[in-house]
């Protein structure tokens, strides 16, 4: 018996057919999508909060050249089921966890952008294992206070709809040129924030409040690049700069960007992600 809601409509049919699937042990069904050839390394995708695996698109080029790349939704986002209640960075790393094991992957890379770095930590300390190389983009180790959460969570589940919270998201995503320009990637992002389940970013919104990895990512020993946005105003170019300072020989890189890196410099971001992976083979 899942203790799922039905998937929310945040996928169309020819999105739909693209996507693969597996559920969890805690009967969550999870969306997922991969692109490259088997024979190459693997690399895990983890996006930011409130956007789909479609957050990627713009490096899928680049990078299924070079790895076996695993991209999926959170649970209460995108194709995902939306589970009633507040979720955890633990139970977030454990899907992924349980994803490698559906697919057969014993090790893998991993690069989280946002929400998806806090998942990348929770990982490379608690399943330092499963973890080969590990980026962490225009993320934190900690984002309090938990009364703000807190507020965001009840606006969220008492808003109507979430077209207010879509604008307030992509103010904070992108320069405002490009939201005043509204262009496509704008829309596309917007549209995916207006499907996006309330109880499941209320879901999510929790998992940030409770995670505080400050001290903790100190255990971390994978090989570590930490990307940071040198005009980010949701996880600053301050908290990049902690998290490279606090996990032992991480090396820290800076874009001109707010938040989304990977799509403000999209091709410089691939890039940089393919040469800290392959540098393991110099």
């Amino acid at each position: 018996m899942t203790n799922s809601s039905t998937q929310p409509a945040t996928v169309n049919d020819e999105e739909a057919a693209a996507l693969s699937f597996f559920t969890t042990g805690d009967g969550v069904r999870i969306a997922y999508r991969i692109d490259g050839p088997e024979n190459r390394p693997a690399l895990i995708l983890s996006n930011s909060i409130a956007t789909n695996l479609h957050m990627w698109d713009l490096q899928i080029p680049t990078l299924a050249t070079h790895f076996r790349v695993i991209r999926y939704d959170f649970r209460g986002h995108g194709g995902s089921d939306v589970p009633a209640g507040a979720y955890s960075d633990g139970r977030l790393g454990r899907d992924v966890l349980e994803l490698m094991d559906w697919l057969g992957i014993e090790r893998a890379h991993f690069l989280g952008l946002s929400l998806g770095g806090w998942v990348g930590q929770w990982l490379a300390i608690h399943a330092p294992e499963r973890i080969d190389r590990l980026i962490l983009s225009n993320t934190s180790s900690y984002l309090g206070p938990a009364e703000n959460f807190d507020r965001s969570i009840a606006a969220t589940l008492a808003a109507s709809d979430m077209k207010e919270t879509a604008e307030t998201f992509l103010g904070n995503w992108f320069p405002k040129p490009m939201i005043v320009a509204n262009g496509s990637i704008v829309r596309q992002f917007r549209d995916v924030l207006l499907k996006t389940s309330r109880q499941g970013l209320a879901g999510l919104f929790a998992a940030v409040r409770d995670a505080d990895m400050r001290r903790t990512s100190a255990l971390i020993q994978s090989p570590t690049l930490v990307i940071a946005g040198e005009f980010d105003t949701v996880t600053s170019h301050a908290m990049g700069e902690a998290i490279a300072n606090t996990i032992p020989g991480a090396k820290l890189k800076t874009f001109p960007s707010v938040h989304f890196s990977n799509i403000e410099f999209a091709q410089a971001f691939a890039e940089e992600v393919v040469a800290f992976l392959d540098s393991q083979l110099a």
